[in-house]
């Protein structure tokens, strides 16, 4: 025999109890075995361990077999006439000699597959016992045109082979799985499909194997997905629970995996097998037939097959069996497969498994009345419908006497008066949730779990979320939307900078030190090149006239050349003030230096005067921050944004990629809530999904980014002391756009809604004013 220890230990357990618990009213006779561990995909193996079973002169042989061995096992039986007595998967060839414990799910399977109307699936199924089925799927899929996307998983040894598949399936928008492998690759399965996080609300994995309760599904059943399977061994069966009863006193050294482990269906068909040995050998000592076996057994591998003469009836008294076991009713046909069985059908989901219905020969599937598997839940005009929210100002918050009252009556804001009215209208009951962590909802990129109120619904904890909840990509994949009763986009806001008074220097202001640094030096340089000219050249120079009166003796003597070195700097002066002075260079060269240096304080006294006149009456819009590198290279400046929320997940997925000192991480460092930047405070900025209400506080809205389905863009526009604020921005798709959009959306909402604000709403101070759109740019 080969396969698990358990089964070992259960085919052992089983013969114990047959020896110890005989009937002693029939003459009594003990089982014996001859058990040999062998590598079922080595032929010669298999021969050799079959031929030693069969010259020991056995009556039976009991065992495991897989796709390799199947053939080389049902040959020798049918050529030896020795009965094989097997709880692997069920074959559709008619052999002979070859008992079959374990039902065929054929049936069982295309009968949910129609009960749940699934038209696209896909099927993956091990190579070893999946292909009867398959043809059985494919057949039905022609007549029903159903979509069926078949995926061979036996031979696939890498975990993350089946990442892979399930990666594929995911981009084609599966979300119903059939499944029929063993425990084992389920188990593999699934863990899988946890780790990409593909087992939340909307997913449906059918399990096509018997031992639904064997399966580990305790971390899938958190995720929200739906998962049914087929469970043989009922463990409401007074025989069973007896069973497992003794089971669990075994001696672990004796029976391995007994009693710390529960019992696997594979373990209880190796149970019956041993009871329906027992039952057949019993009928033929009622029934007097001779099956004893004396002398030598012959040789298996003799040419012609030398048959054992009693091998026959050993045969037809196991078919002829019909016994109440572990699995139910064992009933064979002539081929030996069961029959006249019924298979439980169990539901997995948040609250736990539960037996959702049978499914027989006869009367095909049958759902249980008092809840129907096809329904997930009961009529909502029965039952109280739970309402996870947040607390968010104004959204949700707790009313001042909130201790003194139970209930919903706790809360007040805008969503739970929304709450009130949806309840009201379609006729509800509902009770309000806050969520235990305070977040909105975001994935894990490690465990793809859900946390927030995204997970409250993924994992069935809440029917519905009613809260500011920003619609994503990623979030529209495990659930669904309303219409949105609120525009919203990304925006930073940051402090508005404070106005700087004139000082005793701020004529210097319209141009640049710089500028001014290297006007000092061209004066100097100009007058220095003046002086130096004007020396050299011979025009400069002259001489005195003679004819003259005398002058004084007292008074200096007139210069022979104008331009020495503080003339220069008096005729450069002169001409950059364009006030002139008495002197001019008589010279080529002086006076080329000297127009020179006239255009040049042309443009510079042009130019400032520009700069001066726009100074004086226009406010220059100095910006800190212009972009989100801007904000990612400094320290200065703390930042941050809403945890587990919609703005964190753009910046973590964005193509925009901060860098510096702080980059995307310091988003995380300092994490506020959202009720915060209601009343901005003098020195933390926010990146947030913006609302369409802010308290006066003085700020400036300098950039932010509008997300939507078909396009990103780029949105550049400023926002000056505005009391209320409201997005009147129309997506267009063409490129650098420029226009001045007055829209009066604040006069509209001062004239009309702000008279019918509940007293809850923010204090709308200052003056309610419209914005100019300045730019829209693709992003």
């Amino acid at each position: 025999m080969r396969n698990t220890v358990q089964e070992h230990s259960a085919f052992r357990f089983a013969v114990q109890l047959y020896n110890t618990n005989q009937n002693t009213t029939e003459k009594p006779f003990h089982l014996n075995y001859h058990v040999d561990h062998l590598d079922s995909s080595n032929s010669f193996s298999v021969t050799n361990a079959f031929c030693s079973q069969f010259s020991r002169g056995v009556y039976a042989i009991f065992g495991f077999y897989d796709q390799m061995s199947m053939n080389t096992l049902t040959s020798f039986c049918g050529a030896l006439h020795t009965s094989f007595v097997t709880p692997s998967f069920p074959t559709d060839a008619d052999v002979q000699f070859v008992i079959q414990m374990r039902p065929a799910l054929k049936g069982a399977i295309l009968s949910l597959l129609g009960h749940y109307k699934w038209e696209k699936f896909v099927y993956l199924y091990d190579t070893e016992r999946g292909f009867s089925i398959l043809q059985a799927i494919m057949e039905a899929a022609v007549q029903n045109n159903w979509q069926v996307t078949a995926r061979s998983v036996g031979n696939i040894k890498d975990v993350q082979e089946f990442r892979r598949i399930i990666e594929e399936m995911d981009r084609r928008q599966e979300k119903r799985y059939l499944i029929d492998c063993e425990v084992e690759r389920i188990n593999t399965i699934l863990e899988q499909v946890v780790i990409l996080g593909k087992h939340s609300r909307g997913y449906h994995y059918m399990l096509a194997n018997l031992g639904f309760t064997d399966i580990l599904l305790e971390r899938v059943m958190h995720g929200g997905a739906n998962i049914t399977g087929f469970q043989i061994v009922n463990n409401e069966n007074p025989m069973v629970q007896q069973f497992i009863q003794r089971w669990v006193r075994l001696d672990e050294r004796e029976f391995p995996e007994a009693k710390n482990a529960p019992l696997k269906y594979t373990s209880a068909l190796t149970h019956d097998a041993i009871l329906v040995i027992a039952e057949a050998f019993r009928y033929l000592r009622r029934q007097r037939v001779d099956v004893s076996r004396r002398g030598s057994a012959g040789d298996c591998l003799a040419n012609p097959a030398v048959p054992w003469s009693q091998g026959i009836d050993i045969e037809r008294a196991l078919k002829m069996v019909q016994v109440q076991g572990m699995t139910g009713n064992i009933q064979f046909d002539t081929y030996g497969r069961r029959t006249n069985y019924t298979i439980d059908v169990y539901e997995m989901k948040v609250t736990g498994s539960r037996k959702a219905g049978y499914w027989n020969e006869y009367e095909r599937f049958v759902p249980f009345s008092d809840q129907q598997i096809s329904n997930d839940s009961a009529s909502a005009e029965n039952r109280t419908i739970v309402v996870t929210t947040i607390l968010e100002s104004p959204y949700v918050m707790y009313k001042k006497n909130h201790e003194q009252l139970e209930g919903n009556e706790r809360y007040e804001g805008y969503c739970v008066d929304l709450a009130y009215e949806i309840a009201k209208h379609v006729r509800i009951k509902y009770k309000l949730s806050i969520v235990g962590d305070g977040k909105y909802g975001a994935r894990d990129p490690e465990t793809k779990i859900w946390n927030g109120m995204v997970g409250e619904l993924v994992y069935g904890r809440a029917d519905i979320a009613v809260a500011p909840l920003t619609i994503t990509l990623v979030r529209e994949e495990v659930i669904d939307f309303s219409k949105p009763f609120m525009s919203l986009g990304i925006s930073i806001m940051i402090k508005k900078p404070q106005k700087s008074k004139p000082g005793v220097f701020s004529f210097l202001d319209p141009l640049a030190y710089e500028i001014w640094m290297c006007i000092v030096f061209a004066y100097i340089g100009v007058s220095v090149v003046l002086f130096l000219v004007s020396r050299f050249s011979p025009y400069e120079w002259h001489l005195e006239d003679n004819n003259e009166e005398p002058r004084d003796p007292q008074s200096p003597p007139d210069p022979p050349n104008e331009f020495g070195i503080f003339n220069s700097l008096w005729f450069s002066l002169g001409a950059f003030m364009q006030q002139g002075c008495d002197i001019s260079p008589r010279s080529l060269s002086g006076r080329i230096v000297g127009g020179v240096w006239w255009f040049f304080t042309l443009i510079i006294i042009s130019s400032y005067t520009a700069n001066l006149a726009a100074f004086l009456t226009v406010e220059r819009m100095v910006s800190p921050i212009e972009s989100a590198e801007d904000l990612a290279k400094q320290t200065e400046i703390a930042y941050g944004t809403l945890d587990s929320g919609s703005t964190k997940e753009f910046f973590r997925v964005s193509a925009l990629q901060l860098t510096g000192p702080a980059g995307f991480h310091h988003l995380f460092e300092s994490q506020p809530k959202q009720s915060d930047c209601l009343s901005l405070g003098k020195s933390f900025n926010f990146c947030w999904p913006w609302s369409p209400y802010l308290k006066n506080e003085g700020t400036k809205l300098l950039f932010g980014f509008y997300k939507s389905r078909v396009m990103d863009y780029k949105i550049t526009y400023s926002i000056l002391d505005i009391g209320f604020l409201l997005k009147c921005i129309t997506v267009v798709s063409s490129i650098h756009v420029h226009a001045d959009n007055s829209i009066n959306c604040f006069n509209f909402l001062s004239r009309f809604l702000s008279p019918s604000l509940p007293p809850h709403w923010p204090n709308l101070s200052g003056e309610i004013a419209s914005y100019s759109l300045a730019e829209v740019s693709q992003a």
